[in-house]
């Protein structure tokens, strides 16, 4: 670091777990950008100092996680299309001062699913579980893939409610309550995990029962730490196909990299970076 580097961060409540400063921060040199990129903890309360810290400081870029992604909204500049219509953000660039919002989770997600597990989505019927700000950036992106149906789960079942309707009807986006999830598990396509249930160190912890699922079927998950969730282990072993949120993870940094540098991101750098981190 000298007087020249450029700073992008983090933010996030919890945030120690989070293995983006490690990605980035090889990335930057793999690329020869005299960059720098860490994590910072804001709780809910300091959210919009947070936001005014970046602007005063002259951050480039950010990237926001749970529990901000919705009310971070309030203190950009501007949003971009599909953020808006995702009504979330993860990735802000800095642009002279005006902060742009953009959404990296949908596309991200999408991609990694369709590369990993499910290459084709149209006329599937899917199943999301939790309706926080990661559930609409993939609800958002799974809905351009045209599946059969997108039910959308949440033990609040008032805020799925609130969710689905947030999006058009053309969307096939739906709330279901949650005492249908067996039901609608034992025939759906994919059912996907968007909720922190599970995440390190809850790492025994699953948001379903993963019996319900019907064999053959994907049991995809968004957290990447650990790398495989105990929901996804006992899916497997129930006979499911398994797509754990590590694509997930290094697209939507890597889409992020590119918004802020205007550079490819090596992508394959990235995933090798984290993976040595969990001593894979």
């Amino acid at each position: 670091m000298d007087s020249h580097t450029v700073l992008y961060g983090v933010i996030g409540d919890p945030i120690r777990h989070s293995k983006s400063p490690i990605m980035l921060n090889r990335a930057f040199r793999e690329k020869g950008i005299n960059g720098a990129y860490a994590a910072f903890h804001v709780s809910p309360d300091e959210l919009k100092q947070a936001i005014a810290g970046v602007r005063g400081l002259g951050f480039r870029g950010l990237n926001v996680t749970i529990p901000h992604k919705i009310e971070v909204m309030a203190f950009l500049d501007e949003v971009h299309e599909g953020a808006r219509a995702a009504g979330a953000v993860n990735t802000i660039v800095n642009n002279d001062g005006r902060l742009i919002g953009y959404n990296t989770d949908g596309i991200g997600y999408v991609r990694s699913l369709k590369e990993e597990a499910e290459p084709d989505l149209k006329d599937k019927t899917i199943v999301v579980l939790g309706a926080g700000g990661a559930s609409r950036g993939i609800l958002w992106a799974l809905a351009q893939e045209k599946p059969k149906a997108i039910l959308l789960a949440n033990r609040t079942e008032e805020k799925a409610n609130e969710l689905a309707a947030f999006f058009s009807q053309e969307s096939g986006i739906s709330a279901i309550p949650w005492s249908s999830l067996q039901d609608v598990c034992s025939y759906a396509d994919v059912v996907i995990n968007t909720t922190s249930v599970g995440m390190s160190p809850n790492i025994d912890a699953v948001p379903l029962d993963p019996s319900w699922l019907k064999p053959g079927s994907v049991a995809s998950d968004l957290i990447y730490n650990p790398l495989k969730t105990a929901f996804l282990q006992q899916a497997e072993r129930n006979g499911c196909r398994i797509h754990g949120g590590l694509g997930m993870f290094i697209y939507q940094g890597a889409y992020a990299f590119e918004y802020w540098t205007g550079e490819p991101a090596p992508v394959e750098v990235m995933r090798a970076t984290v993976l040595e981190s969990f001593g894979k």
